[in-house]
């Protein structure tokens, strides 16, 4: 995660030894780092007047808005640590204060983050983005940000937003956003056509689908499966016996595990994986730890079901 940094710059005002407290400057970098608190009320925007303050669901969102805000927004991501729950996280009195102060909120939606809501109720003054609504998959898995396409759209959105908070900027975002749609086109490209030699492959839940259907990959877990990891339920005998045969009797080329939903049953699944020679991908809700860039993210992930899938 990157860590906000402050400077304060004392200067001697005269031979009176009077002491100026300089401007505090704040990065433009994601606030996930600290997860909370109310953004800096003083933050310069090397254009010309204050950031844009921006209050994201998840650290993901965050990374999103800051590639296309670049120095002119200063974002907070309520979820920032890879353990958290977006399903079940509770608000605190400071992510409050952030979204009161906030210019523009961007949500997941879809019932992945519910918390959001009272937040954004909260933002008042806030210009308000929800990202399933934005990517419009027609599909009713709300882990649209690995939907490569939904995600332009998302930028687009964000850059028409901030645009309108800040006028004086805005082909400046327009810009960010064409850069980074730069980047997610060069990824689609990696991924499309993986899946060319009829691959299949498991999931202990279905996060990654949209980079999987991007990758015209067969996802051939049982539904009863996905959907009791998914929901924290029981998984039916039948469903996993199925799971165990496909992946013993090498039917599939990965497993693609969500690193984040560890339980009895999907750590079993991963050890009868590597038992049987068949490779483990690993993808999170999340950045990971010490990763604050979307696309570094992105890159990692699809250069990883690359290489099972080869």
């Amino acid at each position: 995660m990157n860590s906000r940094r402050t400077k304060s710059v004392f200067a001697a005002v005269s031979a009176l030894a009077v002491l100026a407290l300089g401007a505090t400057a704040c990065a433009s970098s994601d606030k996930a780092s600290t997860g909370s608190g109310s953004p800096n009320a003083s933050a310069a925007n090397p254009g010309g007047g204050e950031k844009i303050k921006v209050v994201a669901s998840t650290d993901v969102w965050g990374s999103v808005v800051t590639a296309v805000g670049g120095d002119k927004v200063e974002v907070t991501s309520i979820i920032h640590d890879p353990s958290a729950d977006p399903h079940s996280y509770e608000t605190t009195a400071s992510d409050a204060i952030a979204a009161k102060n906030a210019k523009l909120t961007l949500s997941n939606g879809g019932g992945y983050d519910d918390f959001f809501s009272k937040l954004a109720d909260q933002a008042t003054g806030a210009q308000k983005l929800v990202a399933v609504d934005i990517a419009a998959t027609g599909n009713e898995n709300e882990h649209v940000w690995y939907s490569l396409p939904g995600v332009e759209k998302i930028a687009d959105q964000v850059a028409a937003k901030l645009g309108e908070i800040q006028p004086a900027s805005k082909d400046a975002f327009t810009a960010n956003a064409t850069a980074f749609k730069g980047k997610t086109q060069e990824l689609l490209k990696k991924v499309s056509g993986l899946g060319a030699s009829n691959a299949k492959v498991v999931a202990t839940e279905p996060v990654a689908h949209y980079l999987l259907d991007s990758a015209k990959v067969t996802d051939a877990t049982p539904p009863a499966f996905a959907e009791a990891v998914e929901a924290e339920q029981d998984v039916p005998a039948a469903a996993l016996n199925e799971v165990k045969q496909l992946i013993s009797g090498k039917q599939v080329k990965a497993l693609i595990n969500n690193a984040q939903t560890t339980t009895p049953v999907t750590q079993q699944v991963v050890g009868d994986a590597k038992t049987a020679g068949i490779a483990v991908v690993d993808v999170t809700e999340t950045l990971p730890q010490g990763v604050t860039d979307y696309i570094a993210w992105m890159t990692k992930e699809v250069d990883a079901l690359a290489g099972a899938l080869k």
